[in-house]
C-alpha cells in the first residue's frame, strides 16, 4: 500500500471514526431516556447521577456526529467516560472485560483522541472554520 495515498484518506477515516463513535454513543442516552432500542435496566427511576450523565450524552453525541464543537465536546465526553468507569465499573473488579467497563474505556480514549485530532473531514467545525488545518 502506498503510504501517501493512505495519508490522503486520513481526514475521511477520522471523520468515519467520529461519526460511528457518536452514533454508537447516542444509544446510551436513548436507552436511558426513551427506552430505545431497548429500555435500560432500572430506567423507570434513574438516579440523579445517571440523569446528569444522560443529559451530557444526549447533547454531546449528536454534536460529535455532526462534528460541531468537536474538541471541547470530546473533552467533556472523555471526562464523563473516565468518571463512569471509575464510579460504575472499577469497583466491580480490576479487568475491564470482567467489570463490563471495556466500552467506557474505549469511548474515553476515542474521545481523548478526538480532542487532539479534531473532527476530520465532513464536519460543521470544518465549515465554520475552513482555514483550520485538517488532520493528516
Amino acid at each position: 500500500m502506498n503510504s501517501n495515498m493512505l495519508a490522503s484518506w486520513a481526514p475521511r477515516a477520522l471523520a468515519i471514526l467520529r461519526i460511528i463513535t457518536g452514533l454508537l454513543f447516542l444509544q446510551h442516552p436513548l436507552m436511558k431516556f426513551f427506552g430505545f432500542p431497548a429500555p435500560m435496566a432500572g430506567s423507570s427511576h434513574l438516579p440523579p447521577l445517571i440523569q446528569a450523565a444522560g443529559a451530557i450524552e444526549i447533547i454531546g453525541a449528536p454534536l460529535i456526529v455532526l462534528g460541531l464543537f468537536t474538541r471541547p465536546v470530546a473533552f467533556v465526553l472523555c471526562g464523563e467516560m473516565a468518571a463512569a468507569y471509575w464510579i460504575a465499573h472499577a469497583p466491580r473488579g480490576f479487568w475491564p472485560i470482567l467489570n463490563s467497563g471495556e466500552s467506557a474505556v474505549l469511548f474515553c480514549f476515542v474521545f481523548l483522541y478526538l480532542v487532539f485530532a479534531g473532527p476530520g473531514a465532513w464536519s460543521l467545525d470544518g465549515l465554520r472554520h475552513p482555514a483550520l488545518p485538517k488532520a493528516t
